[in-house]
């Protein structure tokens, strides 16, 4: 079941996730890595920009795409994390949970959200890949089916409790 999670022992390589905190509040905290507005910036080169729920149809705005003309209905990631050096732009779904709920379909639709936020970036002409961030509620047997789908997907993939930094292209702290 972990061929395409892996779990958050070595915490040197990349974000140990707890709970439902942000990308953001995790990069802070790592050496040489500083956030000014949404900008990411590692020993003071810009590297990355983080758009949250809303705040990615701002920046489309920005650029003059209306997101209208290319998804019915707006997409509203936990957080989206354009990578410059990469040109990726990552997706970021974090889902903790203690019991069964919503969530289980909801891993579901990687499919489906993947090829909308290609859409909706299409005039970008950037990479898209979209990442599930899971607790270890999500290791039980009965998700195996789920989490087999997920990787089966182009561009889909999972981590428990973990997000390693080389995977989306930002440097890792000596």
């Amino acid at each position: 079941m972990k061929k395409g999670g892996i779990g958050g022992a070595n915490t040197k390589t990349g974000l140990h996730f707890e709970g439902d905190v942000d990308f953001l509040t995790f990069i802070r905290k790592q050496p040489n890595y500083s956030v000014k507005e949404n900008n990411i910036f590692y020993k003071e080169k810009k590297v990355a920009v983080s758009f949250k729920k809303h705040g990615l149809y701002k920046f489309l705005e920005k650029e003059g795409i209306d997101y209208k003309k290319f998804i019915s209905k707006r997409l509203l990631p936990d957080d989206a994390i354009f990578v410059i050096v990469n040109n990726t732009m990552f997706i970021l779904e974090i889902k903790f949970q203690g019991g069964a709920g919503s969530t289980d379909e909801k891993l579901q639709t990687c499919d489906f959200k993947i090829k909308q936020y290609r859409k909706l970036l299409s005039r970008l002409n950037v990479e898209i890949q979209y990442i599930y961030i899971l607790n270890d509620w999500f290791k039980q047997p009965g998700y195996k089916d789920v989490l087999d789908y997920i990787i089966s997907i182009n561009g889909c993939s999972y981590y428990f409790n973990y997000l390693p930094l080389k995977k989306i292209g930002l440097p890792v702290p000596k």
